[in-house]
């Protein structure tokens, strides 16, 4: 058998501490401490461990302070656990140094799943992924959350300017193009503003759902927030590392639409009475998540030294450069885009501007 890999650790004073903390649990949960092993790394500073029970697993997240806070995570899990869905469950917290003990999910992710399934099981996976989302729109309690309101969606949006356009591509922005930008991000703003809010988990793509028992198993919901309805929903047709043809797209979010629908998650908002509206909304959403997606990986490339996630700005240039066609409002960020692309953005789709 292969000896587990290696732990290391950047600093001796934060190994002894994770020592001091796991060893006391290791005879509660029967933890085998020499099975201590990587399990995955994460785009921001946390990263997380794996380690052998009696006839299970476990998983360790290691989140350094000050860069990450583990109490966000330990109240939202708390929040989808009473909502009767499927995250890990906290065993164990040391909050102030920022170690958690979780239940095991398992290994096999939504984003493996579906890159190896044919047709018909992507769509059972999706249906999945979508109950489950319409779950946590309808029971998860949003009054607790941050509200992602207009000076979060501004900040996330300036991470395009500031990281794609002048670190990595070395383009400075005269007048007339900072003038389109502010125009551009303003109507985005407000038609998130304008939808329904709801709590969204700001990362419901397949890399953070897990194939489990009950399907999905959910993760990475530290930052959710109170905030538009159609948010989660183009993160998981949109993402960072799977596309899928428009129809398939319009498909799931028709099913997505009406599960939603009839859950009462709209309220009495025109979204709910409209498809073609929800679907516009959701477009527009999901293009200030793909101008955010753009800024950060070139952040985590330029200032986190995480070079590969840039190899995917092609796949957010064409999300982005397809919305913009189809609707004349957004239709000038083309120009902002093209120069940065390399190529000349043709896209294609169904809806009319």
């Amino acid at each position: 058998m292969t000896p587990p890999a290696t732990v290391t650790w950047a600093d001796a004073a934060r190994e002894q501490r994770f020592a001091r903390w796991i060893e006391p649990l290791a005879g509660a949960h029967r933890l085998r401490l020499d099975s201590l092993r990587p399990a995955s790394a994460d785009a921001s500073f946390r990263r997380y461990l794996r380690v052998d029970g009696d006839g299970t697993s476990f998983v360790v997240m290691d989140a350094p302070p000050p860069h990450e806070d583990v109490r966000a995570f330990v109240h939202v899990a708390g929040l989808i656990a009473g909502a009767g869905l499927h995250a890990p469950k906290v065993l164990a917290a040391d909050v102030e140094h920022g170690f958690l003990l979780l239940d095991d999910l398992g290994e096999r992710p939504y984003l493996q799943a579906l890159q190896a399934a044919g047709a018909a099981e992507a769509h059972r996976l999706m249906l999945d992924a979508i109950g489950a989302l319409v779950r946590f729109q309808r029971d998860v309690d949003a009054s607790t959350l941050p509200a992602y309101d207009a000076a979060l969606l501004q900040r996330e949006l300036a991470l395009f300017p500031d990281w794609c356009v002048q670190r990595e591509h070395g383009v400075a922005w005269g007048e007339r193009e900072r003038a389109t930008w502010e125009r551009l991000c303003a109507l985005l703003v407000a038609s998130a503003l304008a939808q329904p809010q709801v709590a969204v988990h700001r990362d419901w793509m397949p890399r953070n759902l897990m194939v489990a028992e009950p399907n999905p198993g959910i993760l990475d919901f530290q930052d959710a927030v109170r905030g538009p309805v159609t948010y989660d929903a183009a993160s998981l047709l949109r993402d960072a590392f799977v596309s899928w043809d428009e129809e398939r797209e319009i498909d799931w979010a028709v099913r997505w639409w009406q599960c939603a629908r009839d859950a009462g998650v709209f309220g009495a908002h025109p979204i709910g009475e409209d498809f073609g509206e929800c679907w516009r909304a959701l477009e527009w959403m999901g293009l200030q998540r793909h101008l955010k997606v753009l800024g950060i990986f070139c952040r985590l490339k330029h200032r986190d030294g995480k070079p590969a996630y840039a190899a995917d700005l092609p796949r957010f240039f064409g999300y982005a450069a397809r919305v913009a066609a189809r609707y004349r409002p957004l239709e000038p960020l083309l120009g902002l885009i093209e120069p940065l692309a390399g190529e000349t953005l043709v896209t294609t789709g169904f809806t009319l501007r």
